[in-house]
């Protein structure tokens, strides 16, 4: 067994444990595969062992990436801040954005041909920087998702803190999912839990988590 391959065995197992604990079913749980920096060659062998969930958060990788792999059907998810003059050069390769924090970005992803699938992201932390809608504005943001063509919100995406427990922000992002019910009672999917915090992403009602180095390894040295 490759080394990769042992180390998605793992996360698979650890997954599986914490949705037991939780008494949730892991199949209800996707694992989008961050390959950041990583080789397309290593996307390829995560396709073989059966992953088809892949995340990007830079543009011009993901594009290539999306199109070096297109034989194999993959799922591409954009996860990293989105840049609203890349939003439809996104659209054309990825099926679900995680990343939708603004008005404008909205408006940029705008399409009448055709309909991709987002979260909006919630920011969690006193700095603007880490992306993410305010709560105060967060019902305005999902507001206008739901009344713009071609988007379809699936529900709330957020990072944990740094500097703080995982478990209670998560924990307030599935608050604030609740908050949001009214408006979007189809949009109950949670973006959230990486690498070294999945199990209290799953804990706390978790969807979708985004793990990278857990499974592909050490990011490479960005070229």
């Amino acid at each position: 067994m490759s080394e990769l391959a042992t180390r998605l065995s793992a996360v698979r197992g650890g997954i599986a444990e914490a949705a037991a604990e939780a008494g949730r079913d892991a199949e209800d749980i996707t694992t989008v595969v961050v390959t950041k920096f990583q080789p397309a060659s290593l996307v390829r062998e995560l396709a073989s062992l059966g992953v088809r969930d892949i995340g990007e958060n830079r543009h011009q990788e993901a594009q290539a990436k999306a199109r070096e792999l297109a034989d194999l059907g993959l799922t591409w998810h954009f996860v990293g801040q989105l840049q609203g003059k890349k939003a439809r050069q996104v659209r054309a390769y990825a099926s679900v954005i995680h990343s939708v924090d603004r008005m404008s970005l909205v408006d940029a992803l705008r399409s009448d041909e055709a309909s991709v699938d987002c979260f909006v992201q919630v920011n969690l932390t006193d700095d603007p920087g880490r992306g993410g809608v305010e709560s105060a504005d967060l019902e305005r943001l999902v507001e206008h998702v739901l009344g713009t063509p071609g988007l379809r919100l699936l529900g709330l995406m957020a990072v944990a803190p740094l500097d703080a427990a995982a478990r209670p922000a998560f924990a307030r992002v599935r608050s604030l999912s609740d908050r949001i019910r009214p408006l979007a009672p189809k949009a109950t999917a949670l973006s959230m839990g990486m690498s070294h915090d999945y199990r209290d992403a799953i804990l706390e009602g978790a969807t979708h988590l985004r793990i990278g180095t857990a499974i592909t390894g050490n990011r490479p040295a960005p070229g």
